[in-house]
C-alpha cells in the first residue's frame, strides 16, 4: 500500500474508535509515522488551518505541503484511496460519496454515546445534532426489537410467546418512559441518557446472537436459552452502572 505522505490527521483522543482506527492507518503504513495527532493537542503549524469545531465533529486530514484541509468521510476516502487506488472511482461516485457522508455523520454525531468515555475538562466537544440521535433510537430500537423477537422463541417453555410486535413495544416504552423519567429529574442530558441507553440495549442484543445461530444447527436444552438471556442482561445492567457514572 501506498503511503500519504505529508499529511496528518486530527482525531478525537477521547473516541476510542477514532483513535483505533487512526492507530491503524499508521500501522499499515497509509499514513507516515508522523500522520496522526489528536485535535486536543493540535500542533501549532496546523492550527491556523484547522476550523477546530468541524474537526471535532468530522474527522480533518490536514495536507502539511499546501495547508489544504478535509474533513469527514473525504478524509478517509483520501488516505484509502491513496494506498488502495482500486477504489478511486467508488470513491468518486457521487450517490455513494452522499450514502457514506450520511452513514459517517450518524456514526460521528452519536459516537460519545456508542462507546464513552469521561471527558476531559476544557476540552471542544463535537456538536449535537438532534436529528442524527433520534435516528439513531430509532435504528437501534428496530434492531434490538427484531432480535428479541426471534429470541423469543427460544423461551417459549419459560415465556410464552407474544404477539409478533410485543418486542418493538417493550423497547419502544422503555425510551418513551424513561425519556420522560429522565426529562423531568435531569432534562439537560436527556438525549446523552437515552442514546447511551439504546446503545447498551443494542449491544445486548448483538450478544444473543451467537445462540441464535447455533440454535438452528444444534440442539440446545432450552434452560441454557434463559440463563444466557440473564446473563447478558446482568451484563446490561453493569454496562448501565458505568455509564451512568460516566453521565453524572
Amino acid at each position: 500500500m501506498k503511503t500519504l505522505n505529508n499529511h496528518v490527521i486530527l482525531f478525537d483522543d477521547e473516541c476510542p474508535m477514532c483513535y483505533a482506527y487512526t492507530k491503524a492507518f499508521i500501522k499499515t503504513g497509509m499514513l507516515d509515522s508522523n500522520g496522526r495527532e489528536s485535535y486536543q493537542n493540535t500542533p501549532d503549524h496546523i492550527c491556523p488551518l484547522v476550523n477546530k469545531q468541524r474537526a471535532a465533529n468530522e474527522i480533518a486530514l490536514v495536507n502539511t505541503d499546501n495547508g489544504e484541509v478535509t474533513y469527514g468521510i473525504a478524509s478517509l476516502f483520501k488516505i484509502i484511496g491513496h494506498a488502495m487506488p482500486i477504489f478511486k472511482p467508488l470513491f468518486a461516485f457521487k450517490p455513494f460519496v452522499f450514502f457514506m457522508s450520511k452513514v459517517y455523520a450518524f456514526i460521528s454525531y452519536n459516537r460519545k454515546v456508542m462507546i464513552p468515555v469521561e471527558a476531559k475538562t476544557n476540552t471542544l466537544q463535537p456538536n449535537f445534532k438532534l436529528n442524527y440521535r433520534i435516528a439513531y433510537l430509532l435504528f437501534t430500537w428496530l434492531v434490538t426489537a427484531y432480535i428479541l423477537t426471534k429470541y423469543a422463541h427460544l423461551l417459549t417453555d419459560f415465556v410464552p410467546l407474544g404477539s409478533h410486535y410485543r418486542e418493538y413495544f417493550i423497547c419502544g416504552g422503555q425510551i418513551l418512559f424513561q425519556g420522560l423519567i429522565i426529562g423531568i429529574c435531569m432534562k439537560q442530558r436527556i438525549w446523552d441518557y437515552l442514546g447511551n441507553m439504546m446503545t447498551i440495549s443494542f449491544a445486548g442484543s448483538l450478544l444473543l446472537l451467537p445462540i441464535l445461530i447455533l440454535a438452528k444447527y444444534m440442539e440446545i436444552y432450552p434452560i441454557i436459552f434463559i440463563l444466557y438471556f440473564l446473563m447478558v442482561a446482568g451484563l446490561m445492567f453493569l454496562e448501565h452502572i458505568r455509564r451512568s457514572k460516566i453521565l453524572k
